[in-house]
């Protein structure tokens, strides 16, 4: 087979590096009698998902279990997968997914796009938006199985809809009583913790006091909250503030989701928002966070150019309002005010004109002579389009991508490929963090950039028996080929898959072999199990 040049150089970093990995037996469990196996990962370099340095050693699993790591002496085993020269690390975490609806779609519930970069477990339920009736949710996936493990937590966004009606107000006792009630059985029915999207309708309407209701719910259950805090461009360090806030008040554990800030005119500012957080660290509260490593984000083009009041109602009311001849000079002021913030925005999905998509909107605006705002409010009369958001930082983004309590999260979701343009993370996330930026660029270390994908976020979670390669752990592994793993997913072809991922086990099955799918339907819904 022939390699590319980054390839090569891979293999002659790996070969240095031998030196510094463990021979078997340094690390590892260490079995006094013969383990038996239905499957035997021999010979790999062990990333167990603690941080901790790589030693070569094997995996033995029995069932759905791992039952040895390490040295020791293998006893009867049904199969065995030579993985000299491979990574083997724990199946990755995705903390932070938009899957509510594909996961359940016979299309994309086996989450090949996952798969296929490691990902043996997605946490749904996040930005305030999915399934508020969590029992039936999980049921759902427990009738169909998905082809990866599936966690949620509780939408804020979706509870305030259900029982809040008229907006842009704060509930009464009764509705905040009624959403307390609802949180409470939504714990006891398995979600993991809550989550809110506090730049998105009706999300944007609560007000700190009732975020800390209902996450004091969410807590006593040793429940998360995970929030889509309020600003991250200008008042990215006030909504830091909130999140914090919120945790402090609740007792609940605070984490902040796609950890970075947007626009140029604020780069650098989240390394602010960081000293912050580590400030509250310091002093006890828990706080963690998790980022894509890509320079783009990804949202409905309506929220990324208008306040929350201006997108009350919802697409058919915002194109209502667009058409309104008085309203027209206030939208255009923050339009133009918006995209003055950013570097560009590509149109990902457009039903209306099918052209558009996969195009940057100054190019669209050229090409008809128009002026940017001008296709925009066109855009949002139509209703609205799905669109990509180059504000980032580079530097941002590799300096926030080493602080030790930073997961790797997609942001993404479930897909099969169609005639639309979405963002390159639903297929490339996890690769790219360790094959770009950890082997490759050598930004963060393997071992730390594999254990922002797997222990860390079961840390935050609270999951015990998942993210590690350890005795009596979950058998979710991953077998990664180091001189190929990378995404391969681009902002102008979306929809391809990492390469270098040769293995994969969700529960002890088989769901990658040998590069290929095998086995999608291993996945199960994991019920958060209540605190006593």
């Amino acid at each position: 087979m022939k390699h590319c040049g980054p390839c090569i150089s891979r293999r002659v970093f790996l070969a240095a590096a031998a030196a510094i990995i463990l021979p078997i037996g340094a690390r590892g469990a260490s079995a006094q009698d013969d383990v038996d196996a239905d499957l035997l990962l021999i010979g790999g370099t062990i990333v167990d998902g603690t941080g901790g340095v790589p030693y070569q050693g094997n995996v033995a699993v029995r069932g759905e279990r791992i039952v040895a790591v390490g040295d020791f002496t293998a006893g009867e085993i049904k199969r065995r997968i030579d993985c000299q020269g491979m990574i083997v690390a724990p199946g990755f975490i995705d903390l932070h997914n938009h899957s509510d609806r594909p996961i359940l779609r016979e299309e994309t519930r086996t989450a090949i796009n996952y798969l296929t970069q490691g990902c043996t477990t997605i946490v749904t339920g996040n930005c305030g938006g999915g399934h508020v009736n969590v029992a039936d949710y999980l049921a759902k996936l427990e009738e169909k199985p998905p082809g990866v493990n599936v966690a949620h937590l509780l939408p804020h966004g979706s509870l305030r809809s259900r029982v809040v009606s008229g907006g842009r107000r704060p509930p009464t006792e009764e509705e905040l009583d009624q959403m307390r009630t609802l949180a409470r059985k939504a714990m006891q029915d398995g979600a993991w913790g809550m989550s809110t999207g506090l730049i998105y309708v009706p999300g944007a309407y609560a007000q700190t006091d009732e975020l800390v209701e209902i996450a004091k719910v969410v807590g006593t259950f040793g429940g998360i909250y995970a929030s889509h805090i309020r600003g991250e461009s200008k008042t990215l360090l006030t909504a830091v503030e909130e999140a914090l806030e919120i945790g402090s008040r609740a007792e609940l554990p605070v984490h902040i989701s796609h950890f970075k800030v947007m626009g140029r005119p604020y780069w650098g500012s989240v390394h602010v928002a960081a000293k912050r957080i580590e400030e509250a660290q310091a002093a006890g509260q828990r706080v963690t966070a998790d980022q894509y490593p890509y320079i783009a984000s990804s949202t409905s083009l309506a929220a990324m150019v208008l306040p929350s009041e201006l997108r009350e109602g919802g697409s058919d009311a915002l194109a209502k309002r667009v058409r309104d001849e008085k309203l027209l000079p206030e939208l255009h002021r923050e339009i133009e005010q918006s995209l003055g913030l950013r570097d560009r925005i590509q149109i990902a999905s457009f039903s209306k004109n099918r052209k558009w998509e996969g195009k940057l909107l100054a190019d669209i605006a050229e090409a008809e002579k128009r002026s940017e705002v001008d296709i925009v409010v066109e855009i949002l009369a139509e209703g609205g389009a799905s669109a990509v958001n180059f504000g980032m930082s580079e530097d941002d983004v590799r300096r926030v991508m080493q602080l030790p309590w930073v997961a790797t999260a997609s942001d993404g979701s479930a897909k099969v490929a169609d005639q639309t343009k979405p963002h390159p993370r639903s297929f490339g996330t996890f690769g790219r963090k360790i094959g770009r930026y950890a082997l490759e660029e050598k930004v963060l270390s393997l071992e730390a950039a594999v254990r922002s994908c797997s222990g860390l976020p079961a840390d935050i979670l609270g999951m015990s028996d998942r993210g590690y390669l350890r005795e009596g752990c979950f058998a979710d592994v991953a077998v990664l080929d180091p001189a190929l793993l990378m995404d391969r997913a681009t902002f102008t072809e979306p929809f391809v898959c990492c390469s270098g991922v040769r293995y994969v086990l969700v529960g002890g099955k088989l769901a990658i072999a040998d590069g290929r799918p095998a086995d999608t339907a291993a996945g199960r819904p994991l019920r958060h199990v209540v605190a006593e």
